[in-house]
This record gives structure tokens, sequence and C-alpha cells, in this order.
């Protein structure tokens, strides 16, 4: 009797070991995503699109997902890449046709601080309304978001991870969006040399500080021993940059390809005006300008000092520059404003294994 009930007990543990264990249920999961940020001000983050963990893992999957292009070969971090702080050092990005894209790709950092629109010409309203038209671009990706949703829903890790973040595994090109959305707004950059020196916890170079000194002080053209390069009228605050769209004199009228933000709202006085970019990280986002002309940081600081050429739309304080003979900047003056601009590089920013390839 006692061996029969043995054999029984045996033959059970045998068949439990045979029965699968159920796939774990998939629901939705709307654990908010703590965002950090440092000393920067608090962000205005979409009251409709609240970063949830989930919703920046999908997207970030997505950010780095080839299937989001025509041949499966290119993502957006194929444009943006994080070891350049998220942007291209090709001066314009080749895409999936062997073509050059029309303007320099800008990083993709610290949006959450960006509050006039996306792109160069700011034709996009929202950074949602950004994230997909590289897609559909003939010189980006190429591809048409109905492909791309096919091929995402042929796959059931984005079904999952679309149900975690929205309860449903539908895959539609707003949700896409919405992913997309939330993952760059969750790439921060607050960790530099100058966030330490703001803190108190390091000391520039003399240098440094008399580079820092020089970027803050407003050029006077009548005390030349008072003057600075005034580089806050453009690149200022907490994030180098102050949310507009200005002429800083690449060209004249008549040299003017690329009519920027003109293009967008058809304003002749918007002519060769062009989002101003933030200057965090700039050592890593060469070349620089919306067409990338200018290979190096001096090229850029020779432009400012006494390469500013007069057209219709020019900045005012720019003009105030061209006419009083320019910056009037010493070699030690270039020096010193580079290597205060060199204190922006956040090299957390690109190690930080929260914002790399999730595959």
């Amino acid at each position: 009797m006692n061996k029969l009930i043995y054999t029984l007990f045996i033959g059970l543990v045998i068949l439990g070991a045979c029965i699968e264990d159920p796939k774990p249920t998939i629901e939705l999961d709307e654990s908010p995503y703590v965002l950090e940020y440092g000393a920067l001000p608090i962000p205005d983050l979409p009251l409709d699109n609240a970063l949830t963990i989930q919703g920046v893992q999908l997207g970030r999957m997505l950010f780095y997902e080839t299937l989001l292009s025509k041949d499966n070969s290119q993502s957006c971090a194929s444009c943006h890449s994080q070891q350049d702080a998220f942007s291209d050092t090709l001066q314009f990005s080749i895409g999936v046709e062997d073509l050059p894209g029309k303007r320099q790709a800008m990083p993709v950092f610290n949006l959450a601080w960006h509050n006039n629109e996306f792109f160069w010409d700011g034709r996009a309203n929202l950074l949602r309304d950004q994230a997909l038209k590289p897609i559909e671009d003939p010189l980006e990706m190429n591809e048409t978001l109905d492909n791309v949703i096919l091929k995402l829903s042929n796959t059931q890790e984005y079904k999952d991870q679309f149900t975690r973040t929205f309860g449903s595994d539908e895959i539609t090109s707003d949700k896409m969006a919405l992913a997309l959305e939330q993952f760059m707004l969750s790439v921060v950059s607050y960790e530099s040399r100058y966030d330490q020196y703001k803190a108190g916890q390091i000391a520039f170079t003399e240098s440094e500080e008399r580079g820092r000194i020089l970027y803050e002080t407003e050029y006077n053209p009548f005390f030349p021993e008072l003057s600075g390069a005034d580089c806050v009228h453009c690149h200022g605050g907490a994030n180098f940059e102050n949310d507009q769209y200005m002429n800083n004199g690449l060209d004249t009228d008549d040299d003017i390809t690329d009519e920027g933000r003109e293009l967008v709202t058809g304003l002749s006085s918007d002519k060769a005006k062009f989002k101003v970019p933030s200057l965090r990280n700039i050592e890593l986002t060469p070349p620089y300008m919306h067409d990338g002309r200018f290979k190096t940081l001096e090229e850029v600081i020779d432009h400012y000092d006494n390469g500013i050429h007069p057209s219709s739309t020019l900045d005012p304080a720019l003009l105030q520059v061209l006419d009083n003979g320019g910056l009037k900047l010493t070699e030690q003056d270039k020096i010193d404003l580079k290597n205060f601009l060199l204190t922006l590089t956040d090299e957390q920013l690109v190690q930080n294994p929260t914002y790399s390839d999730p595959f």
C-alpha cells in the first residue's frame, strides 16, 4: 500500500513538472517616471502625456528601433548618437537612400525646457509632432507609418510594451509619438563642470573664469575695456538658449539660400531666422549652425567677433556689433571663451545607461 501511494506521488510530481507555468499577465502599468534634473528649473511637462516608467521605456525602444526605417537599417539614434550628445557630427545626416538631409541634426537633450516648437524652423508644434516626421521624410527613414505599425505589430515584445504603457496591444502612430515624446523628454543634461561650478563643488581655472565673464558681459562699443562678448543675449539661462528664432548674420540677403522660420510663418520678417539652440555640450556637437558650415568652435567665435554679415532681419544686437567694427576680441579672449564653453560638456549624459540602446 505504501508502495502504491509512493508511486502515485511520484507520478503527480512528474505530471506537475510537465505542466508549464502560465505566462504572466501583461497589464497597464502607470508607475510614474521620476525625472532628475539637478538645479535646472522645474520643466513644463505635458499634462496629457505624463512620464511613466513603461512609457519612457517604450519610447527608448522606439528611439533605437531600426524597423522605423524603410530598409530596417536606421533608427532615430543613427542621427542622434548618445556619444555625440544625441546629435550627428556629419554636416548633414545620410538617410536610407544615401541622400543627405537639408540641415544639421539638432541635439536631443533638455527638450523639456524648449517652449518654442521643434526643428530649426519650428514646424513641429509639440515634441510628439516632431517625433514621427523623420520616419516619413524621404531624405531620412523614408518609410510609411502604416508599414512601421505593421512591422511592430508582428513583434510580441512591442505588443506587450504597448500594453504596459497604454493598456492595449494595439499599436498606432499616435501612441508611438507619445512614447517617443516621453523618452526624449527624459533625456536631461545637468552634470557639466559648469553645473558643478554653480553648485560650489569646483573652481574654474583662470582662463575658464575669464571666459565666463566675457560670455556674460554685454557688448559695449563706447567703453572697450568694459565690453564683453554678450553671448547671453542669445544663449542665456540655465539651458543656454532663449526660446527664440534669430538671424545671426551668416549671410547677406542676396546669399541666403534657406529662408528658415519664414518657410513656416510666411512672414518676411522671419527670413533666415532659426531656432536658437542650447550651448550645453557644444564641444560634442560639431559642426555648427543650421547648415553645419563651421567645423570648430574657433570658427564660431571668429564669426561673432568679425564675421557677421548685414541683412534685413539681422538681430539688432548683432547689428550693433557689426556697425561698430566687431567684438574686437584678442586671441587670449578667444581662448578663454572657448575654455568656458568646454565647461558645458556633460560626460554623464554620454555615459548614462538609462539613455543607451536597450537591445
